[in-house]
């Protein structure tokens, strides 16, 4: 599996909930796990990767706790801000990979992507920023169309980390020096 293409499936167990009784049968954490496998993968050069580990590990941990029901209740009946706050390694991580990987796309000249890749960046921050005028405003109004929003953010990052995952620059590995044969159709022998 290329990096990019594990970080998407980590993302996308963790923006997806599968209920057995009162658990999560794709628990946050296992997302994380497979998050913090592609972002090793990825080259040494990466900019940013240390921060990228960093942000993937906290966002794993703080989803530990999370995955017991009753942690997750009891925190949304205490404060709904303290809920957000506990997004917002998950959200720096989404928003720092994009524009790490949109800095590599237009370096590669691949102005498409890099476009999509600001555009996630841009989603990612107004998500992050609308709980504040949700739960600090009170714009209550506003609740239902950040939550479809986030939903929606996270699925267009996901669709861009598997649409980039074979992109060179993306730290897909080299194809060079192959034939583009896989190894088992040559049965000719010597």
């Amino acid at each position: 599996m290329k990096p990019l293409q594990s970080v998407a499936m980590g993302l996308l167990v963790v923006g997806l909930t599968a209920r057995f009784g009162e658990y999560d049968g794709l628990p946050d954490p296992l997302g994380w796990v497979l998050v913090l496998v592609g972002v090793a993968r990825f080259p040494a050069d990466l900019e940013r990767r240390t921060v990228l580990l960093g942000l993937a590990a906290l966002a794993g941990l703080v989803a530990v706790p999370l995955w017991v029901p009753a942690v997750a209740e009891a925190l949304e009946d205490v404060d709904a801000s303290l809920a957000w706050a506990l997004t917002l390694p998950q959200l720096g991580f989404v928003g720092l990979l994009c524009h790490v990987l949109a800095a590599r796309a237009t370096a590669a000249a691949d102005l498409p992507a890099a476009r999509r890749l600001r555009l996630a960046v841009t989603l990612t921050a107004v998500v992050a920023a609308l709980p504040v005028l949700v739960l600090g405003a009170g714009v209550e109004a506003l609740a239902t169309a950040a939550a479809a929003l986030a939903v929606l953010t996270l699925l267009f990052v996901i669709w861009q980390l598997f649409a980039c995952s074979g992109r060179a620059w993306a730290g897909a590995p080299s194809t060079a020096g192959r034939s583009g044969q896989s190894p088992a159709a040559d049965l000719s022998g010597p």
